[in-house]
């Protein structure tokens, strides 16, 4: 059973960049569609990026193209999310998602909170 271990959250100033990681354990990633996820309080969670499987390019959402990267080292079963220019509406627990190449949701991680702030 895979599991999805969310890491580099914190309390950043507006303007400035965190990496989150997303390590899996029990199993390969490599094969998997993966993405992050935000939800903010009060709100729905939404998806921010996704990377598709083999090279296959990425998505982001309108609000942090430009602005977020995410990647994946299969060698090391992790997926990143490098965050710049960070901005208070960023604030969200963030989280890691697996997929299958349906697109169907197989796990989430736990989240972690970034909070953009001065």
């Amino acid at each position: 059973q895979v599991q999805l271990v969310e890491s580099g959250g914190g309390l950043v100033q507006p303007g400035g960049s965190l990496t989150l990681s997303c390590a899996a354990s029990g199993g390969t990633i490599s094969f998997s569609l993966m993405s992050w996820h935000r939800q903010a309080p009060g709100k729905q969670r939404e998806l921010v990026a996704t990377e598709f499987p083999g090279g296959g390019g990425t998505h982001y959402a309108d609000s942090v193209k430009g602005r977020f990267l995410i990647s994946r080292d299969n060698a090391k079963n992790t997926v990143y999310l490098q965050m710049t220019s960070l901005e208070p509406g960023d604030t969200a627990v963030y989280y890691c998602n697996q997929a299958n190449t349906f697109g169907q949701s197989m796990r989430w991680g736990q989240g972690t909170q970034v909070t953009v702030s001065s």
